[in-house]
């Protein structure tokens, strides 16, 4: 079960939404938990129990570091807890890798990240340790966050987490619902119709496409994660506001970087601050010369390859970026004056190679899809651009490009308008039914694909 699927939408939200509005106070905390569990065991019992052992394990680590700060012992039992939170994740993607069993746990990348996290910042005094577990496994597994994050921190979400289940009032529910229907827009709309024309692309191998193809075929990958992926975070969003759970910003138009570094500041905006602050900072960050700072990047940026999954093309899509941030450290000043133009070409061109990498079949199929596109190959007979160039997915293509972020940069009001908190106007309201509509529409037909990110 999706956000931008049937049961979702027209048996499990409106049933989670009834109770988060009609229950008392006193067990609303209780229904959102309990809904939050029944979400995770339609993807499978295994993974509702591992959610469960690693919220069991996380909140009695807490109260243990807590208990014993500034002893004897408190450190060892930190590295316990990261190396016993670190174990399944390793495990299922290493099953994953040599299909030794099924798709991983729903969230076990996100959720295991959230606990390490918790655990240090407690270690540190960052934060105190939840005394209640009802309200940690909330932290943990709340299903507007479970499938894909973010990545969330304690210390952000104590405070609505001491008081679950809050109804938003009158504006921020609509609020909420225009996030909710704009993510689902972006899904349902944009990302899954990309998504067809790079399915057809890869259906065959690399060796025998055209260049063109391939181009067309991965440009519209790229714009298919993202909008896949900002569209999941803007439904999370809303649903964030309308259980009165708030969730983080995740994206900030990335595709409008002027510099990798700054790509990785708007792009997965969670997972980038957790390596920063818990692996890239403790290992020295930029504190120890530029050569030690560039082996941190590096690491960074391998640990960030093996996240997404233990095979070589991860690793290859995280070292391409690390390699071009240690380029851009070493730089320095310079980097600064370059025009911005140049910036944002060079770092779109850097995602572009990371994205071939990450979304190709393979490793070797990423390797041929880059020659035949640098080489502007011909490909087999009949692998032709016009079979590949259907109108209706050229269209969805032309719009991904505009809304991706060359819109908003050149209106700063239409970016303005989609973040407003503001309750919509009636134009904004019928605009906002139309897409809902359209959503449905695709939907009800069976046109609609998972989250990629859930892969992970």
């Amino acid at each position: 079960m999706t956000f931008a699927s049937v049961q979702f939408l027209f048996a499990f939200f409106p049933l989670a939404l009834l109770a988060g509005l009609c229950l008392p106070r006193a067990v609303r905390g209780a229904a959102l938990a309990a809904f939050s569990v029944l979400f995770c065991l339609w993807s499978g019992a295994r993974g509702t129990l591992l959610l469960a052992a690693m919220a069991l394990l996380n909140w009695g680590a807490g109260l243990l570091l807590a208990a014993r700060r500034g002893r004897r012992g408190q450190g060892a039992l930190l590295a316990g807890a990261v190396v016993l939170d670190l174990a399944p994740l390793c495990l299922c993607k290493c099953a994953a890798l040599f299909a030794a069993a099924g798709a991983l746990p729903l969230g076990v990348s996100f959720y295991t990240f959230q606990a390490i996290g918790y655990c240090v910042d407690v270690y540190r005094g960052a934060a105190a340790p939840e005394r209640s577990f009802l309200r940690f496994f909330l932290f943990l597994g709340f299903f507007a966050h479970l499938p894909s994050g973010p990545i969330l921190r304690y210390g952000d979400q104590a405070f609505a987490l001491a008081a679950p289940g809050a109804r938003p009032g009158a504006v921020r529910f609509c609020y909420g619902v225009k996030r909710f229907i704009l993510g689902f827009a972006k899904k349902t709309l944009l990302a899954d119709q990309l998504g067809l024309l790079f399915a057809s692309v890869t259906a065959a191998p690399a060796a025998e496409m055209p260049g063109a193809v391939l181009w067309l075929g991965y440009g519209a990958f790229m714009l298919q994660l993202y909008y896949d992926f900002s569209g999941y975070s803007d439904m999370a969003v809303g649903l964030g506001v309308l259980f009165g759970l708030p969730v983080p910003e995740n994206f900030d138009l990335p595709y409008l970087s002027r510099s990798v570094g700054e790509f990785w500041r708007r792009w997965h905006i969670t997972l980038g601050a957790w390596f920063r602050d818990y692996v890239y900072i403790p290992l020295g960050g930029s504190r120890r010369g530029t050569a030690r700072t560039c082996l941190n990047l590096l690491a960074v940026f391998l640990l960030t390859g093996l996240w997404h999954g233990a095979a070589w093309q991860f690793i290859a899509f995280g070292l391409v970026h690390g390699a071009v941030r240690c380029a851009e450290r070493l730089a320095g000043p310079r980097l600064q004056k370059c025009p911005a133009w140049l910036g944002r070409v060079y770092t779109l061109a850097t995602v572009f190679v990371g994205w071939v990498f990450f979304g190709a079949p393979g490793f070797g199929e990423a390797l041929a899809a880059l020659r035949g596109m640098l080489c502007w190959q011909a490909g087999a007979p009949g692998m032709a651009l016009a079979a590949f160039a259907q109108p209706r997915l050229l269209c969805a293509l032309a719009a991904g490009i505009v809304l991706c972020g060359p819109a908003q940069a050149l209106c700063p009001r239409l970016k303005a308008a989609l973040r407003s908190e503001e309750t919509p106007g009636i134009a904004q309201m019928a605009v906002l039914f139309g897409l809902l509509l359209l959503g449905i529409m695709r939907v009800s037909a069976g046109n609609y694909s998972g989250f990629i990110y859930a892969r992970f």
